[in-house]
This record gives C-alpha cells, sequence and structure tokens, in this order.
C-alpha cells in the first residue's frame, strides 16, 4: 500500500563556465496554496502530472536526456512495501531519472531507485520566494508587484459572478452588482501598473543569465501553462483592467432596458472607467515626480525636507507679493502650490530665471481666506486683487496680491483643488513609495552627468544617491498608457513648459 508523496522540483541546468547549478522549483504550501490543492484533489485530478504528456513532458524529458539533472524535493512522506517503489520522507531530494509516464516517475536517491508518484507543482512567485540564493525580497517586489494580492481579490470577484450568472438561462444573469460591490477593491491594479515597467526592466536584467532563462521555463513547462514567456504573463493584468469597459460597454448595448441588471451594467460601465481614469491619474502623476525632483534641483540654497517626502504633484505656480507677520514689508516671490505644501522663492536679480528658496507653508493646517480690496485690519493697509493664508496651529499670517482680479481667483481655485486632491489621496490610499522616491532621485542625478545637481542641498535621497557607485536603474523606464477610451483628447499642458522658463534646467 503506497502514501502518496507530493513532491516540488528541481531543475540542475549547466551554465557558460561549465559549472552546474541547482535551480530549484521547490514551494512550501501556505494557507492560500492549502485551498488551492484541495481544490485541485476534489475536482478528482489525482496525480496529474505538470507535462501533461505531451510535448512540455517531452521537453522535460529532453533536458535530462541533455545531460540537465532534474531533483526533486518531496514534501510528504513516501512509506511502501514495494521493492519496485522508491520509498523516502518529507524533505529528501530524488534525482529524477525519466518522468515519461504521466502519473509515475523512476528516481534515485544515493544507491536506492525506484518509482514514485508524480504531482502537481505551482507557478513562478512561490518558487522564486523560496530560492534566495537567486532572488532578493526587493527583486521578487519589482517583478511580481502586488500580483497576489490581485489574485486573492479576483478570486473573490470570480465566486460573485459565479452565484450571479444563470447557467440555465445566461440572459436572465444580473452581474452589474458584482463589479459595484467591488469598485473599490479594483484600485489595486493601480500599485501594479504602475510597477510594470519596472518589472520589464528587472526581468530584462535577469534574462541574460541563461539560469534565469532555464528556471522560468522550468517553471512554465511543469505547471502546464501554455508558451508564453513570463513578460507576457505579467501583462495580463495590466491588460486586464483595461478590458472591463469595453466588456462592459458591449454588454450593455445588447441589454435591454427593460432588463432588470440594466441599470446596475450602466453604473457598473461608469465606475470602471472611473477606475481606469485614476489608474491613468495615478500614473501621469508618477511620470512627473522626476520634474519635480529635477525642479528641485535646480533650487539655489534648499532647506529642509525634500518635496516628495511629502508632495507628488504640482498643482498650480507663479507670482505674487508676500507679506508677513512681523516684518510688514513687500516682497515679490515665486510660489509652487504642491500637495500639502506650498514653497515660495526669490528671483535672483541678474538672472532672473535662477530661484533662490526662502521658505514653505504647511497647507495641512491653513486657512485660506479671500479678502476685499480695501484696507485690510491685519496688516493696516490698502490693498487689491489679495488673499489671506491663516496658521491653524499658530499666530503666522501672510497676505497674498495677486497682479490681476483673474489671476487671484485661479489661485483661490488651486488651493480648493489643492484640499480635494489631498482628500482623494487619502480616500483611495494613494502614496509614493521609497523605491519610487529613490527611482525619481537616481533619474534626477543621470539628467546632471557633469556634476551634482545645481541646488546645494543634500536631503536623504541625495544621501542615497551618494551611497549607489553603480546606479543600475535605467534614466528612463518604458511607460505605457494604461487604459483609453473614444473620450476627447486633453489640451496639451504649457504647465512644465512656464515652469522650465523659470528653472536653469540646462545652462
Amino acid at each position: 500500500e503506497t502514501q502518496n508523496a507530493e513532491i516540488s522540483l528541481y531543475w540542475s541546468v549547466v551554465v557558460p563556465d561549465g559549472a552546474s547549478e541547482k535551480v530549484g522549483l521547490g514551494d512550501e504550501m501556505g494557507s492560500e496554496e492549502d485551498l488551492l490543492y484541495e481544490e485541485f484533489r476534489s475536482s478528482g485530478h489525482r496525480f496529474r502530472h505538470p507535462g501533461g504528456g505531451g510535448g512540455e513532458q517531452l521537453a522535460i524529458n529532453e533536458l535530462i536526456s541533455d545531460g540537465s539533472v532534474v531533483y526533486a524535493e518531496a514534501l510528504w512522506d513516501h512509506v511502501t512495501m514495494d521493492d519496485q517503489e522508491l520509498g523516502f520522507k518529507a524533505g529528501d531530494v530524488i534525482e529524477v531519472v525519466d518522468a515519461t509516464n504521466k502519473e509515475w516517475w523512476w528516481g534515485r536517491i544515493t544507491d536506492s531507485e525506484g518509482w514514485f508518484p508524480a504531482s502537481f507543482v505551482r507557478g513562478y512567485i512561490k518558487q522564486c520566494r523560496k530560492r534566495t540564493d537567486m532572488f532578493t525580497e526587493e527583486q521578487l517586489r519589482t517583478i511580481f508587484g502586488n500580483i497576489e494580492d490581485i489574485y486573492r481579490f479576483q478570486r473573490k470577484f470570480l465566486k460573485g459572478l459565479e452565484k450571479k450568472f444563470n447557467k440555465e438561462q445566461p440572459h436572465l444573469s444580473e452581474i452589474g452588482c458584482c463589479f459595484l460591490e467591488h469598485q473599490t477593491d479594483f484600485q489595486i491594479y493601480s500599485e501594479y501598473c504602475n510597477n510594470h515597467p519596472n518589472a520589464c526592466v528587472q526581468l530584462t536584467k535577469l534574462m541574460k543569465a541563461n539560469k534565469f532563462v532555464f528556471f522560468f521555463e522550468a517553471c512554465r513547462l511543469l505547471q502546464k501553462m501554455i508558451d508564453i514567456s513570463l513578460d507576457g504573463f505579467l501583462l495580463t493584468p495590466v491588460q486586464k483592467i483595461c478590458k472591463y469597459p469595453l466588456q462592459l460597454a458591449e454588454l450593455l448595448k445588447y441589454t435591454n432596458p427593460q432588463h432588470r441588471d440594466y441599470r446596475d451594467v450602466e453604473a457598473a460601465l461608469n465606475a470602471m472607467k472611473n477606475v481606469a481614469r485614476l489608474i491613468n491619474e495615478r500614473k501621469r502623476r508618477l511620470e512627473n515626480i522626476d520634474k519635480i525632483v529635477q525642479w528641485q534641483s535646480s533650487i539655489e540654497d534648499w532647506e529642509g525636507e525634500d518635496i516628495l517626502s511629502r508632495s507628488s504633484h504640482l498643482i498650480f505656480s507663479g507670482e505674487m507679493t508676500k507679506l508677513s507677520h512681523p516684518q510688514v514689508k513687500s516682497q515679490q516671490r515665486m510660489f509652487f502650490l504642491f500637495d500639502h505644501q506650498m514653497v515660495y522663492c526669490k528671483k535672483d536679480l541678474l538672472r532672473r530665471d535662477m530661484l533662490y528658496y526662502k521658505g514653505r507653508m504647511d497647507m495641512d493646517h491653513m486657512e485660506v481666506i479671500d479678502v476685499e480690496d480695501g484696507k485690510d485690519k491685519d496688516f493696516n493697509i490698502s490693498v487689491k486683487n489679495a488673499l489671506k493664508l491663516r496658521s491653524l496651529v499658530g499666530s503666522d499670517v501672510h497676505l497674498l496680491c495677486a497682479k490681476k482680479p483673474e489671476l487671484k481667483l485661479r489661485w483661490l481655485q488651486a488651493f480648493a483643488d489643492e484640499r480635494i486632491q489631498v482628500q482623494r489621496d487619502r480616500e483611495t490610499g494613494f502614496s509614493l513609495t521609497e523605491v519610487q522616491k529613490k527611482q525619481a532621485m537616481l533619474n534626477a542625478c543621470k539628467s546632471h552627468p557633469a556634476g551634482k545637481p545645481k541646488g546645494t542641498h543634500r536631503g536623504p535621497y541625495y544621501d542615497f544617491l551618494l551611497r549607489q557607485k553603480h546606479p543600475s536603474l535605467p534614466t528612463a523606464l518604458p511607460q505605457q498608457q494604461v487604459f483609453m477610451l473614444a473620450e476627447p483628447k486633453r489640451k496639451t499642458s504649457t504647465f512644465w513648459h512656464n515652469i522650465g522658463r523659470l528653472t536653469p534646467f540646462k545652462k
């Protein structure tokens, strides 16, 4: 009588220098994997071999015949009284000699040989995580992003769809509510889509080494996955979030307006459009953080923390006259309003395109007040086109005067937009990761090949750059447009062009 053993595989490949190196596909079953394994067993696919006996299984045996050594690590004890079967304990490493049979493989442990039952193994990420000799945690985070979170969400979402789908009468199905119920959950795709270009870069670097090529191909073969490379599989979540609005639009087109699900499908379409719009908005913000860092590096005499420590979006900028207590003295300053803070600078007297850092205001603790034209009581002077910023945690009061009434209105709207942006980011959980901040600083550093960035500031991310003797990240990452519908194109913004005229990006 035989107690079945589940195994996980290792591949041994010969690298160009002639050395033999094991490439592991092992995986320990976690709680999620236990669930999948139980589902697999209950489906009746007992002893299912990952190669399936077709061309892929032939490829595995060709690797063995070509001299590559395949190892199997037992996850369970295999106790047998048959002298033709190979007994082993969990954790034993078995050399696979022949894997042509679908259910039974021939293996060897030291001097013992015999048959042992084959079982399926799972996909890429778990096997990679076990191989700490090949992958660092940072590399895995870069390559796979939050794909496991997406997987868990999609399992839950699929179960919801299956419950609402009427198999006997599909036209009576009501699935719109599933999208509405999970519309906020779909936002996890934003992190994945933003990380995807970095994943492609990291994967391209690894695939230059044969051991990684063999490893990833072995994962694919043993999972009986279709003939698509890993970068193709990693693109799937990006494509999926693009397709939902198109599929829902097509479903709505052929749904009778009198159908019980019509209104929910219509609402689901709008919800998924909003999700795609949010993902694109975040992507644009991440593409602009390099420019924000370059702008900061061009400012002379910078003080305090880096802009990216708290902010990621330049909302508005322009010149105003500033008056502050206790010295009521008129000062011309350039103001740059970001989310959470506003920086103000002084123009150089001779080089008007050169800016000197003079301070910043914490917009999280500021009250914006519209000031009528005439005499102001706080400053005891006559003002025009003015607004006031009053601290909510102290006694600071700043009087700002625009040159024209329309500019004052534009600033008031910008301050309102800043609060809306902060609130939206809080609700959607948007924030820059440390990796994204460091990447932006690396890109800014490479944009100044002749030497250090122009600014004299040395914040924490400049310290990070100084420690990097050989930065491995590229100057520019390939960007993809995540989602596009037949909507009016945005008017090209002159925002950054105007800033470029005020800051010395080029000598």
